[in-house]
């Protein structure tokens, strides 16, 4: 039901540049609930999906995505709860893109409930065609943006220092699990 809100809402809802904040507006129901009686961790993650669709729907990009067959997909994203939001509590969802590299558009996402951050995310979104990632440039290029990304913040940058480690070292720890299940020696280093 809240994609079939969000997709109406930003259907009828004020067009969005590429730099813009999105905003939607939702409530948490019992089955956004935990055991102990607030919303679930992994349900905002869930929510974020929706942030980022309205952004996509009212900034017009989601159109040429679906067009040209384009996948955007979150390649990872960090999370920091502050407050929780309990049963039926009115919150909003900010999203917006922050600035992009070569290979990703990063967003930042923010709930907010009375006024105050709830929670605060960072999303490392790329996009993808027939299996194969695209470039940030021609993704942009696509949906008419023609300008160089903002700067990347050092909080943004030192973050994605670590996810290049985890990802360089978790493909090692991959390749070196299918030599040894295929009863080779795996590599050192």
């Amino acid at each position: 039901m809240r994609l079939i809100k969000v997709l109406l809402s930003a259907r009828f809802g004020t067009a969005l540049g590429v730099l813009d904040v999105s905003v939607i507006r939702l409530r948490v129901w019992p089955n956004d609930l935990d055991f102990n009686l607030h919303m679930n961790n992994g349900r905002y993650l869930t929510i974020m999906d929706l942030g980022r669709i309205d952004l996509m729907a009212r900034n017009g990009s989601l159109k040429t995505f679906r067009q040209r067959r384009w996948m955007p997909v979150v390649a990872a994203q960090t999370i920091t709860f502050r407050r929780s939001l309990r049963p039926l509590q009115e919150f909003e969802l900010h999203t917006r893109v922050v600035c992009w590299d070569e290979d990703f558009v990063y967003m930042e996402q923010t709930f907010m409930a009375e006024g105050r951050i709830a929670a605060l995310a960072l999303v490392r979104a790329a996009f993808v065609e027939e299996g194969r990632k695209l470039h940030s440039a021609d993704v942009l290029e696509a949906i008419g943006v023609h300008r160089r990304s903002p700067s990347m913040p050092s909080g943004i940058k030192a973050w994605t220092a670590v996810e290049d480690w985890h990802r360089e070292t978790s493909s090692a720890d991959v390749r070196q699990r299918e030599a040894l299940a295929q009863g080779e020696t795996p590599d050192e280093g």
